[in-house]
């Protein structure tokens, strides 16, 4: 530990404001910025990258946050893939921190910052080394390396400033930003996929409302009918997750010295939020990718591929099918079911795994809960104020609604990949969750000192 130590401290770090509570123009400004450089970064492309390698991985781009062939290349993927490992460590006892003190977080944050810059090395390394990105001729491979370790040393320091500036994650905030757009050029592109105008080229447009009333002005039914139900399942899949993500229970608390007066303290039914999706989710994107790179390789030990999309192996069980296209393709069959129902139980244990693991390690289980309440000064009214029993009231619903809401948040995200949505199904789920989440913030922490017109948009007086 001594040595993580030493290494956490010669890590460059990103100052925290001096304020004790940040105003809402500052926080606004930062995560604009963030958000702008992100965009920025995206449409920087690799220097000396061939270009018939820009295409591989796309089916990565949307869950990591990344763009490929760019400065984004590796996305958040490092940093997920440095959370995943870290938790599982602590989560196993194989490492050993006690995450409800402050040191403890402090080595825990900068332990899993050693590790996401491990793994930009590494996945930088394996991408272009494996075949994922091919440099062009004369052109020296740790060139490229050198690249992907900018971008992501990058991304990696915007997250922070996002964290200690913004309005939260900037994990969260770059897959939103990445789904977001995506949807928005899926719905309204005039561009076919050659980036040419598609009115008069003899191509379909990209984007699916223009697909759909092309696809009628030329007779053709099904191709109406896939772009409708695209369309459709984007709405359905926003409505069902804003649904879930307001559920909650209300826990009544009291003020010890203050009688006749309690608040009712809320328990979201998704707990653990988009966390354990965003875990899952990153973990099976990883999965592909290295099955990928091996079968470049020649070591297709995971499965194989045709184009982006897998055929055969593990990796093919791991990759959500598109139901609802096969039902109007008419080529739907059993083992798609069979598929679809492999990959959601994949997704929903997963999260269940990982929303545990989230709890213990971010101070949500019920012990840590009813330190804060008590210490707070709040109880449970008709108990006496013991920090046992009220962690014992806690327990009754904090773990229930981390198994449920984890097992919910996994068959959403995997029902919303199956139904063939405007852009990655896990990705729109995240992408609700997070605004939502966002939202849920910024009208808690700034309804005061926001701006009057963004305050009557947030629903204040």
């Amino acid at each position: 530990m001594q040595f993580f130590n030493s290494v956490i401290s010669i890590l460059p770090e990103v100052k925290g404001p001096t304020e004790k509570h940040l105003p809402f123009n500052k926080k606004l400004k930062w995560t604009l910025l963030i958000l702008i450089a992100f965009f920025v970064l995206g449409v920087v492309p690799l220097y000396g990258l061939e270009e018939a390698a820009l295409a591989n991985f796309e089916f990565l781009s949307i869950i990591l946050g990344a763009q490929f062939g760019f400065l984004t290349t590796l996305g958040i993927g490092p940093i997920v893939t440095a959370s995943i490992v870290l938790q599982l460590l602590n989560g196993s006892g194989i490492l050993k921190m006690d995450t409800t003190t402050k040191e403890g977080r402090a080595f825990f944050q900068g332990l899993q910052k050693v590790l996401a810059i491990f793994f930009i090395i590494f996945e930088a390394i394996i991408f272009v080394f494996l075949g994922g990105l091919t440099p062009a001729v004369g052109f020296s491979p740790w060139a490229l390396v050198f690249q992907l370790f900018i971008g992501g040393m990058l991304i990696l320091y915007m997250d922070e400033v996002m964290n200690k500036w913004g309005f939260g994650s900037g994990i969260s905030l770059f897959i939103a930003a990445g789904v977001s757009s995506q949807i928005f050029i899926r719905t309204f592109s005039p561009l076919n996929s050659l980036g040419d105008i598609a009115f008069g080229s003899g191509q379909a447009p990209v984007g699916q409302l223009l697909v759909f009333f092309y696809s009628l002005a030329n007779g053709n039914v099904n191709g109406a009918m896939l772009a409708a139900s695209a369309i459709l399942a984007t709405i359905f899949v926003f409505a069902i997750a804003v649904y879930a993500q307001s559920m909650k229970v209300e826990i009544p608390l009291s003020f010890g010295k203050v009688r006749g007066y309690g608040i009712r303290w809320p328990l979201k039914f998704l707990y653990t939020s988009n966390i354990p999706v965003i875990l899952i989710a990153a973990l099976l994107a990883n999965i592909q990718l290295w099955a990928s790179l091996l079968q470049k390789s020649g070591h297709p030990f995971l499965g194989t591929f045709s184009g982006n999309t897998p055929t055969s192996g593990f990796v093919m069980w791991v990759f959500p099918p598109n139901i609802v296209s096969n039902i109007i393709s008419g080529i739907f069959d059993p083992i798609s079911l069979a598929h679809a129902g492999t990959y959601a139980f994949f997704l929903m244990i997963g999260s269940v795994i990982f929303s545990i693991f989230w709890v213990q390690t971010a101070g949500m289980d019920a012990a840590s809960q009813a330190k804060q309440l008590m210490a707070s000064g709040l109880q449970i009214p008709g108990f006496r104020r013991d920090e046992r029993v009220l962690e014992r009231i806690l327990e009754r619903y904090i773990f229930p609604l981390t198994i449920m809401g984890a097992l919910t948040v996994g068959f959403l995200a995997a029902f919303a990949d199956v139904s063939g949505t405007l852009s990655n199904g896990t990705g729109i789920l995240l992408t609700v969750m997070i605004i939502y989440t966002f939202y849920e913030r910024i009208a808690q922490d700034h309804m005061v000192d926001m701006y009057p017109a963004m305050r009557k948009m947030m629903g204040g007086n």
